[in-house]
């Protein structure tokens, strides 16, 4: 898809790893890496598997290959910077910063963007007897977007295998949480359709580390696209920059 490209940036000394939503691609988060890399950072935006192709090829894939290729991405990054790095996600990116997170106590901060934590045990069964029943498909989530002049260009059609393998995964990464020692930032739309606000809440109690909040008033999920991108730019980077100072 055109616009969906990954990017590598170089940049200073520090490093920024830059992870993209379910079924969205890097275009979501494009805006944040280049505010990243303005501010010196230089910056990592992978592509996840199965995104920004086509939603069939989406659903050959799961949580193990999105994870693989953070873990992937990360690796990279650390070799090209001689600093510190931070990782930043939205939604599912959120998902996939928290796991590097327990894994990687060398991070220096973590951001996240109504990041994917915990979702109600009843929509991982519900998702689970559409399979047995053989569907495949929903409707999209994607472009849950307040402002009427932005759209984000994610798939038209939810894969639900792949759901199920990031609702599992949520699952397994919960009780990890408290590993998280660096600082994490936290920004959050009130209202959002895609992930209920209170996954912030449940990330911000279970991580053992300093949190900052910031709450988003204008904005729906896709928060770097919407209202209020702007400010969530400059809220990461002003929070990168004090983390690997």
């Amino acid at each position: 898809m055109a616009g969906a490209e990954p990017e590598s940036i170089d940049g200073g000394p520090n490093g920024a790893l830059v992870l993209h939503g379910f079924t969205g691609n890097c275009n979501s988060m494009r805006g944040i890496a280049h505010a990243l890399a303005g501010a010196g950072f230089t910056v990592e935006l992978p592509l996840l598997p199965g995104h920004g192709t086509t939603v069939e090829d989406m659903n050959t894939t799961t949580w193990a290959d999105w994870s693989a290729a953070a873990e992937e991405a990360l690796e990279k990054l650390e070799a090209r910077v001689d600093g510190k790095v931070v990782v930043v996600g939205l939604s599912m990116g959120g998902s996939l910063t928290a796991w590097l997170g327990t894994r990687h106590p060398e991070l220096a901060g973590l951001a996240f963007i109504n990041a994917a934590i915990t979702m109600p045990t009843e929509m991982r069964d519900g998702v689970q007897a559409m399979l047995d029943a053989g569907t495949e498909y929903l409707d999209g989530i994607g472009s849950d977007i307040a402002d009427p002049d932005s759209t984000e260009m994610a798939y038209p059609q939810t894969p639900l295998k792949p759901l199920l393998s990031l609702l599992e995964a949520e699952d397994s990464t919960h009780p990890e949480l408290g590993n998280i020692r660096c600082a994490s930032l936290i920004i959050t739309s009130k209202q959002d359709h895609v992930v209920p606000p209170e996954n912030s809440d449940d990330l911000a109690r279970a991580v053992s580390g300093p949190v900052e909040r910031i709450w988003l008033e204008r904005s729906y999920h896709v928060a770097t696209q919407d209202y209020e991108k702007t400010d969530v730019e400059n809220a990461v980077v002003d929070f990168a920059r004090r983390v690997t100072s």
